[in-house]
């Protein structure tokens, strides 16, 4: 998937308080773009992954990645305008947007009287912005989202690696961010929602993701990534098993590595 733009590596961190700030009549969740950050900050909720109005419901999942991923859009859509209005909704689209769009795009959406903003950042699927999202756009979406899911609600900055010229690291990322954690993939907006993790080799679990039990983690654990997957640039895994072989079952391209700082 071509990336708008020059070739960068993943250089936005988003700031996304709980906290709303008033702006005029309304209000908007304080979201801060950090323009010095070379990763992606993560603290996406479980819960928002999973039990929301958007992505929990197949058919308002079908209806977002069915139109552009603009206000207009999404407010013509009465499933996904209506969805909206759960909070747990409105984070997920939040990491949603922040993942697909670059980070000069985004939009401002009123939701029952209140104006919430949804930056832009990684620029996975900047086209999406016009249009329907496909099959890849939705993979690489939904790996991203995947990665910066946090057990417990922390925000903390990781970095991104993959096959997709938005993941391309420079050497201040590399250096910074040494530890393979883990490689995610899926899709999130189709029915069942398959949502997979593969440990990168020697690791026995992803505390960050799964909490301190891996039975009781949001994803399907499949085994170590040098099993399920190819190796990618970077360090990273692509083209990885749903079935934790490679090759076998279902193979998923658009595959996102996350690198921790030491």
């Amino acid at each position: 998937m071509p990336c708008s733009g020059s070739v960068r590596s993943v250089a936005i961190g988003l700031a996304m308080a709980a906290a709303s700030a008033s702006v005029g009549c309304g209000e908007t969740d304080d979201l801060t773009v950090v323009q010095d950050a070379i990763t992606a900050e993560n603290a996406l909720s479980a819960n928002a992954l999973s039990a929301n109005a958007l992505s929990a419901n197949a058919l308002s999942a079908n209806a977002l990645s069915a139109n552009a991923l603009s206000a207009n859009a999404l407010s013509a859509n009465a499933l996904t305008a209506d969805a909206l209005r759960d909070p747990l909704a409105r984070e997920f689209l939040r990491y949603v947007v922040s993942c697909a769009l670059d980070e000069d795009d985004g939009f401002t959406m009123k939701i029952d009287g209140k104006k919430y903003q949804f930056p832009g950042g990684l620029g996975l699927a900047p086209e999406w912005g016009t249009s329907r999202c496909d099959g890849e756009c939705q993979r690489w979406v939904s790996a991203c989202v995947l990665a910066r899911v946090d057990a417990a609600g922390v925000k903390r900055i990781i970095s991104l690696r993959g096959e997709h010229c938005a993941l391309k690291p420079d050497g201040n990322e590399l250096r910074k961010f040494p530890v393979r954690e883990a490689t995610y993939y899926g899709n999130v907006f189709i029915r069942n929602q398959p949502k997979y993790l593969c440990l990168s080799p020697g690791m026995t679990s992803d505390e960050r993701v799964c909490g301190d039990s891996m039975s009781d983690c949001p994803m399907t654990v499949v085994g170590e990534c040098d099993d399920a997957c190819d190796d990618g640039p970077y360090g990273s895994f692509s083209d990885c098993s749903d079935k934790g072989r490679y090759r076998r079952g279902t193979t998923y391209h658009e595959s996102i590595t996350v690198f921790l700082a030491k």
